[in-house]
């Protein structure tokens, strides 16, 4: 029996089959591309012209961009001009609190998923994900029941073929670090929950260098790329993003460490500073590539 899914992605099918070709690099190298955060205010469509002006073709996009989009648009637009400007998409960000453990906001956050999912399928995504941004004060018993979370939202996402991650948050009072994720993804056990990595939360938060070994070749299955500014701890916050190579993150050694354990997936640009969030996309990835191109190069992974 042919289900809804099925019949939208009918006349996909040979483009589709393409862009799971398309979105790993050769072995040690890897991909770069853009998260929609970092042009934000532009929204879905300026900011995907602009990015393939200067150049970029892999993207990751964000549901509240999409959603401003679709407004007055359908799906069927979004994947044409995706197609048009050649561009390939490689992930999709949700938000939602509570949803890797049980909490208040859980149920509406499993209801989100589910239609973010069916979405970005019919989009063509291969991969999701959603970070840990819960903040209220946790227990013992919310972390021996975050395998059983992951694995019910992991279920959601097999429905509709996903992949989807855990993006650990350096602020987050659940999952902060990659050894809390990892261990609690490892027990949800799911075929279809893998890690991430952000190079801004693994860098200004509690993991160490060192944690990067206990990732199993191929484990990982995304990157956010960025780098830190120097200062203090303390003072951190989301505008100590900078581009790849103009802060003090080991971007280089973190890179050739990723290429040792067999990650070949995207490296996707995360800002949140304003001269990038509202300014020109075309402008502000004609300055990231280079510079990120730069710092792959020198790492050897490009």
């Amino acid at each position: 029996m042919l289900t809804r899914r099925s019949l939208l992605m009918v006349p996909l099918a040979a483009p589709l089959a393409s862009l799971v070709n398309a979105q790993s690099a050769s072995p040690g190298k890897m991909l770069l591309a853009m998260h929609q955060n970092t042009t934000r205010a532009a929204g879905f469509q300026a900011s995907m012209e602009g990015w393939a002006r200067a150049g970029i073709r892999y993207v990751e996009l964000g549901a509240p961009q999409l959603n401003a989009f679709l407004e007055g648009n359908t799906l069927a637009a979004a994947r044409r001009l995706l197609a048009d400007l050649d561009l390939i998409p490689v992930s999709a960000a949700m938000v939602l609190q509570d949803l890797w453990l049980p909490g208040p906001a859980r149920a509406e956050s499993l209801e989100a998923w589910r239609r973010g999912c069916e979405q970005m399928a019919e989009l063509g995504l291969r991969r999701v994900y959603s970070p840990s941004i819960t903040n209220r004060p946790l227990t013992t018993d919310d972390f021996v029941a975050t395998p059983a979370a992951i694995h019910e939202a992991g279920e959601i996402a097999a429905e509709f073929e996903l992949d989807c991650m855990i993006e650990f948050t350096r602020t987050s009072t659940h999952l902060a670090t990659l050894t809390s994720a990892l261990d609690n993804i490892r027990s949800a056990g799911h075929p279809r929950v893998k890690p991430m990595l952000d190079f801004f939360h693994f860098w200004s938060g509690l993991s160490k260098f060192e944690d990067l070994d206990l990732l199993q070749p191929g484990e990982l299955a995304h990157a956010h790329f960025q780098d830190l500014r120097s200062g203090p701890r303390e003072l951190i916050d989301n505008d100590s993003r900078l581009i790849p190579g103009d802060g003090i993150a080991p971007v280089e050694r973190i890179l050739q460490k990723l290429a040792e354990k067999e990650y070949a997936g995207s490296l996707s640009v995360e800002l949140f500073r304003t001269e990038f969030v509202d300014g020109d996309p075309y402008e502000v990835a004609s300055e990231i590539r280079p510079k990120c191109e730069e710092v792959m190069r020198a790492a050897g992974v490009l």
